[in-house]
Formats: structure tokens, sequence, C-alpha cells
């Protein structure tokens, strides 16, 4: 049979011929440094991070040690005490170093704070410790990182975090920083002018989602510091990523257009959205150039030769059509020839251009991504020329009902965190498990994993662990994994902290709800009413038990950093919890009309509970909103743009848009934020009750939203000063709060 008369069986020869090949058309995606650059990478990271102890470690990059484009690394002690390591690549012998840090040394590197006591000597290591890898690439990061978590970022904290990359072995991390300066300039060759541009980017803190299409205008004008800001630390970024043998994700373009091209192009073929996420069409209902009409290929060709210019390319490019955005039509042949044009803008300025894609909306709209429009959209791109993010695969794998892409290449991500908000999560049984279900998936194109959190610095373990399992040859022991984080992350063996963690991990951290999306529900950080989300996931019994632990354990460890501020997020994890438990007994107070009852429930938590949390949280310097603001500020060159960025800053935590559009979705729990937003609302709340229930009057809800929302408009623009330096004595205050609330915590069991 040949195959022109049977076009199923080409297909799956091509599919098995992919796998098969591990994807040919991927042979070019190596890193651009040389083997000397990438070794001198390392040295200058461990000098970093270990000070004068770096001299210990001799450091060799050698290409050639793989053969098969999966990193790998080797160590083994040298006669005089020191390790030698080396690697296929900068990040394969930072994350085999850390390896060893972590195994042999108890030591342990998290965005909130290093446990760094290393022994005197060096362990030993007999004979030599391979360490390699089965997945050609480790993604991080998630277009809404860089609005939710790094918008502020100066370029120490940008190299602490490229640092933390190499350590936990990424080398394919999304580089998005900069790309509205590039923008400009190919608008302002277009012919549009400076009120036209301005009227379209937003503010700072929302480029996101006008990088998408979802929306445009809120929170600008983008100043022009900020375009040259940006991308004088591009260019840092990337020199850096690249240092070591990573491969940078850059941007390219998806039809999203300012509403000035119509007027310079009248006849384009442009559609008009509708609003997006209870945006009106003031800010939202974006402009869609038809991929299909020539223009298409004009602006996309034009930005991409910017960016190849400017930022140089390792040839993979992200951008993502139709996210959270319903396609104009489901037409298969427009559905392909969609992904054919928007690819053709690429491979117009580089041929060897690969598409990396997220696969978010295959489950944000799933209604209208049925299994043949997908296929026809990933279709549209020639075989393993597009690489599509399975974004939330430890809740909603797509590979499994897709025939794992229709044999395109597709890396299993972990999502893990919605908005950045700020409270223990974790999925660990499923992200323990999926990356090998994928990899032992039939006809499987996992070319790697993924960690795609909407915002970072939350949950560290979920992270160490997700990092860990892309070296791993099958799942991890759950427990002794945890017993040995415990460990290292505070340099002690104490029982009761592994005895705490082990709590966590099988009750917090193991959420195994269907479908199950972690946008921090509590009442604490909720606009209150009486339909409020109490429900939990988890037995709070061991979350307590686990407190208990920790707070006994405190007195010893109290000067580590880690154990701080696991002290401070247990406890926080805990008054989470009780604000839930007054909550209800708020509710019921009243709808039985016994004010004594909501007086006391009530005054409790507005004028004690909540103001111990805010004290707690302002004892952290990981807990501050004065820290955020501060670094917002420092960004501006004058005092009109300190306002810009303070109002940005500000919003997006709390309004997310002019009126309350998307409220509270990136809450957070922080110092400052407790005392004068959430706090302010729960007094109101609970004053507005007690008049209800003197005067006869019912509750009526929208009367109260207004009300409100006038005390969360006042606090975006209160130009409050908040603390950036942690105050107070964090073990006093957590152990006052223990022993105040913890025979309350056993009576709500």
């Amino acid at each position: 049979m040949s195959p022109r008369s049977s076009p199923v069986l080409l297909v799956v020869l091509c599919l098995v011929v992919a796998a098969y090949c591990k994807f040919p058309s991927l042979d070019h995606i190596k890193p651009k440094a040389s083997n000397k650059v990438q070794g001198r990478a390392v040295v200058e990271l461990l000098k970093r991070l270990l000070g004068n102890r770096s001299t210990e470690f001799i450091v060799l990059v050698n290409r050639s040690l793989s053969n098969d484009s999966l990193d790998v690394c080797e160590l083994r002690s040298t006669r005089n005490n020191k390790i030698f390591a080396t690697g296929s690549s900068g990040v394969a012998v930072a994350s085999g170093i850390y390896n060893y840090l972590k195994y042999f040394c108890n030591c342990h590197v998290s965005w909130s704070g290093d446990q760094l006591d290393l022994p005197r000597p060096l362990p030993r290591l007999t004979g030599v410790l391979r360490i390699n890898t089965q997945h050609r690439f480790r993604y991080y990061q998630n277009v809404c990182t860089f609005s939710y978590s790094s918008v502020w970022w100066d370029w120490p904290r940008w190299e602490r975090e490229i640092d933390w990359m190499a350590l936990n072995g990424i080398n394919l991390p999304l580089a998005f920083t900069g790309q509205e300066a590039l923008w400009q300039e190919v608008y302002r060759a277009l012919g549009l002018n400076q009120s036209e541009i301005e009227e379209f980017f937003s503010g700072p803190t929302f480029l996101a989602w006008n990088r998408m299409g979802n929306m445009f205008k809120f929170g600008g004008p983008l100043p022009q510091s900020w375009h040259v800001n940006q991308l004088l630390l591009q260019f840092k970024i990337l020199e850096r990523m690249r240092s070591f043998g990573m491969i940078p994700v850059l941007p390219a373009f998806s039809g999203n257009i300012p509403k000035g091209i119509l007027r310079l192009y009248p006849e384009a073929n442009v559609t008009r959205l509708g609003p997006w996420a209870h945006f009106n069409c003031s800010l939202s209902c974006s402009y869609i150039l038809d991929p299909r009409d020539p223009l298409f290929l004009h602006i996309g060709s034009l930005y991409l030769s910017q960016v190849v210019k400017q930022f140089g390319t390792d040839h993979i490019y992200n951008t993502d059509t139709f996210n959270e955005m319903t396609p104009p039509s489901s037409d298969l042949a427009y559905l392909s020839a969609v992904s054919r044009s928007v690819f053709a803008s690429m491979t117009a300025v580089d041929p060897q251009a690969i598409w990396l894609m997220q696969g978010w909306l295959f489950f944000s709209d799933a209604v209208f991504w049925k299994p043949a429009r997908i296929q026809a959209l990933l279709h549209g791109v020639p075989l393993g020329r597009m690489i599509v993010l399975d974004l939330f695969a430890e809740t909603e794998p797509i590979f499994s009902y897709t025939e794992s892409f229709y044999g395109q290449p597709f890396i299993w991500c972990m999502l893990q965190n919605f908005g950045g908000n700020s409270g223990f999560f974790g999925t660990v049984e499923s992200v323990n498990s999926g990356p090998f279900k994928a990899l032992h998936f039939p006809n499987s194109t996992l070319v790697g994993l993924g960690m795609t959190p909407e915002g970072i610095e939350q949950n560290p373990l979920m992270y160490e662990l997700m990092t860990e399992l892309a070296w791993r040859k099958e799942p991890v022991n759950l427990s002794s994994w945890v017993s040995l984080y415990a460990v290292r992350r505070y340099g002690s063996s104490h029982n009761n902290l592994t005895t705490a963690w082990r709590l966590l991990l099988s009750s917090v951290y193991n959420c195994t709800v269907p479908h199950y999306r972690n946008h921090n529900h509590s009442p604490l950080v909720r606009r209150p009413s009486f339909r409020m989300n109490t429900d939990l996931w988890y037995d709070p019994a061991d979350l307590y038990k686990a407190w208990k632990m920790m707070i006994e354990a405190a007195p010893s460890l109290i000067s580590k950093e880690t154990f701080r501020y696991d002290l401070v997020d247990v406890t926080r994890q805990v008054l989470q919890v009780l604000t839930t438990s007054y909550y209800k007994d708020i509710v019921a107070a009243y709808h039985n009309q016994k004010l004594p009852e909501l007086l006391t429930a009530g005054g409790v938590l507005v004028y004690d509970l909540l103001p111990e949390l805010n004290r707690l949280l302002n004892s952290d310097p990981n807990f501050l909103l004065g820290t955020w603001l501060d670094r917002a500020r420092s960004l501006a060159i004058d005092d009109k743009e300190a306002e810009l960025y303070d109002m940005n800053a500000r919003n997006q935590l709390t309004l997310w848009g002019p009126s309350g559009e998307i409220i509270d979705y990136a809450n957070k729990e922080w110092g400052g934020l407790m005392e004068d937003y959430y706090a302010q609302r729960w007094g109101l709340f609970v004053h507005t009750l007690v008049e209800c229930l003197d005067s006869g009057q019912p509750f009526k809800q929208d009367t109260f939203n207004q009300a409100v929302f006038q005390v969360e408009r006042g606090f975006i623009y209160n130009s409050r000063k908040y603390p950036t330096k942690p105050q107070g004595d964090t073990y006093e205050i957590a152990h006052k709060i223990f022993l105040k609330y913890y025979p309350q915590a056993l009576k709500t069991l």
C-alpha cells in the first residue's frame, strides 16, 4: 500500500519516526557559548553562592560528554579534598554540584533563604557520581510570571534568579523582558504616532495580558525610561542565561495590534474580540489581525527581525494565539491556516525557528477546543517545529487525550500557582508520578519537563521536587524525600521537623481534589460576603500538629533564615484557616440574630487575629508589602512615574482593574496589606452586620460592595509608606500567637 493511498498510515509512520528519532528538527537547538565561557559562568556562580569555599570545586564543561544532547554531569573527589565536576553544559555542571551540595553536604538554596553550612573538609565521593537526565529541555516560567513576580526586579534580583535556574537544571527559560521597547520601534516604523502607541501599552503590572491581547491601556502609559531600563536589563539577562548554556525563549507576533493600525491599513482583515474578564471595551476587546492577511507576515517579520537583531537568537520563540479568547471560526482549514501563517512569520526571519506554544487555551476553552480542532491547529506547523507546553499537566494534562499532541513535541509542566497567591499548596503525588506517565505514554513525544507558575516565591518544596524529577529515573519515595528536604533546609536533623514536614506533605501539599485550581479562596483574602468558599482539601488537624512541632523546635533554629520563613508561613496558614472558622461564627451569629456572639467572633477577628497576623508578617523580609512598593517606586525617574508604578503595584494585588474586574485574583498575605486592606474590609463587614442587627434592616450585598469598594480603592491611593525592613522578633510573635490560638484551633476540629 503506498503512502499516497493511505494518509492515515503516513501520519502514524511520521509519529513513530518522530518519537524514535527524538525530533531531528530540534538538533540545531544547542548552547551558543563555548565550553570555556560556560565553565567560567559556573565558577562565578559558585563564588556568589559559597564565597571562599568555592575554590574547593573544580569545574570543567565538555560538550562531548553527552552524545545525545541529554545533559550529564560527573563528579569525583580529588586527592586534596576538592570536588572535580565535569558536565556537558554549564547548567549540567551547576545542577550536578547542587545535587552534591544537597545530598552530601545537607545544603539548600531557595527564594526564601539559603542554608549553606558546608562541612569541612567537603565529604569525599567514592568513585564517580554520575547525574544525567532523560529530558532534553527543562523549561521555566509562565508569561504571567513577568507581571506577578519579576515586574519590578533589578539586575541583582535577576542574577540571583538565573543562578537558581542553573543550580536547578533549567536550560529553557522564558526571556520576555524589554519587548515593548522593540514594539515601539516597529510601530513607529509602520507610521503610528506616539499617542496611538501609548494608548495601546498597559502599565507594567498588566503587560502579560497586554502582550496576549486580553487588555490594553490600563495602568499606562509606559514611560520612555521604562523602555530603556527594561531593554538594558534584557541584554544582561540574555548574556547571563546564554553563558550557562541556557536557551532563552524570545517573543514573537501573535496578531494583537494597536487600534492605530486600522488608520494606516483600513483594508486589513481585523477582528475585534469581545470583552475579557469583566473589563469593558474601553480597556479590552482587542484588535486581532488575521494571520492569513499579508500584513500579518509583514508586521510579524518586522518585529522578529528587531528581536533577532537586538537580542540575538537561539531559534525558539513563544507566542500564543487565542489565549482565553475563542477563535472567530471553528473551520478546521481556518485553524490550520492560522498556525501555518504564525509560523511563516517566524521562518521568514529565522528559517530554523521553533514555535513554543502554551497549551493553556486547550484547557481554558475546552468547550471550543475539541480534539479535531486541536489537531488542525497543531498540524498547521510541520511536526517537530512546534513545542507545546502542557501547562497545567499536574491537574489537567492535555497530552493524554490528544495522542501526545498529535505528534508535536511537548513539555510536561507543573503550574502550581495562580496569581502569585500566598498559601500552602501542592499536588505532590500527581507531580511525582505525572512526568513518568508522560514519558511512558504510547508514542510519547515528550521532550522535557517544566515549571509554569503564574507567580513564584512561595512553596519552595514543590519547585525543589519538580526540578529534581528531571534527573530521576523513577518517582521519589515522598516520605523519605521530604525528611531529607527538612534536614537540608535547616541544617538540622531535629525529629520534630521531619515529622512536621511529613504531616504537611501528606495533607496541605497533597491536594487530590479533581480539577482543583490553586487560587487562594480563603475568606481572609476575599471580599466579605455570605457566599464565601470555606472548603479545604486537607485536614487542618495535620497543619496544627505540624505548627506545634515547629514552635517546639524554634528556640534552637530561629537564627536560620529558612526556618524563620517557614515558622511565619505555617503560622500564617493556621491563622488563615482560623479566619474561616471565625467567619462561620460571624455568619451564624448574624443569621441567628445573636448580637453578643457576633460582637465576640467579629471582635476577635478584627481586633486581635488580623493585627497579630500583620505583626507576624512584618517580622520577616519575605512578607512585606513595603518591599514590593519600594522596588516599584525605585524604577521611576520622577514623582509622576513613581505614582504610576505605585498605583500599578497596589492595583494588581487588590482590585486588578479600575473597578475590581478581577478583584483579589493576585491576593497576597503581606504585612501592611493585611492591616490596611484585608483587615479594613473585615472591620467594615462586621460593623455593617452589627448595624443591621441593631436596626432590624437586612444586609444588602450590593450596598456593602459599594461601601467596601471605597475602602479598597482608598488603599490604592493612600500614599502610605510601608516598612521595607522586618520589625519585631519572629519567634516571640509566633509563640505568643501559638499560646493564644492553638487551644482555639483544637476546639474547631
